[in-house]
């Protein structure tokens, strides 16, 4: 056996498997984005904070925050109005250990990103809270919704 017929004996086993990871990337990394525009009157703080304080529910609420998001530290403001908007449907009615509970999930992202430097894991930081905010949110819209 010649040299060249070891080296490309594997070589030609593992090109499906490489076509195949390569259309992958190809296709995964051509599929459009599907974003939503940020429905704000222009993209200034106020203007973006102003329609999540307008949206409807607490869902809607994060659809703007994600459409609007800057990626840096004004994140944290348009994050505190999306918990702010979710709140409303569950936190007067946690009982002591499930509002702990949801403290406690908050603190978790207060600590995920706290030795990082850079503006976007604040960021990231409003978004943990915010997700964490709708996800209660959402249980409590679905328990509501059961017991009706």
């Amino acid at each position: 056996m010649s040299l060249t017929s070891r080296v490309a004996g594997p070589a030609l086993l593992l090109s499906p498997v490489l076509v195949f990871v390569l259309a992958l990337v190809l296709v995964l990394g051509a599929a459009p984005a599907i974003a939503e525009d940020c429905p704000a009157k222009s993209t200034q703080m106020d203007d973006i904070i102003d329609a999540i304080n307008a949206a409807p529910g607490c869902d809607r609420a994060m659809k703007i925050f994600e459409a609007c998001e800057f990626g840096a530290s004004g994140d944290v403001q348009f994050g505190a109005a999306v918990e702010k908007k979710c709140e409303g449907d569950f936190l007067g009615r946690l009982t002591a250990p499930k509002k702990q509970a949801y403290r406690h999930e908050m603190r978790v992202c207060d600590r995920k990103y706290r030795n990082e430097s850079g503006t976007m894991y604040l960021s990231f930081t409003a978004f943990c809270r915010a997700e964490v905010a709708q996800r209660y949110s959402q249980r409590a819209r679905k328990t509501a919704g059961a017991s009706r």
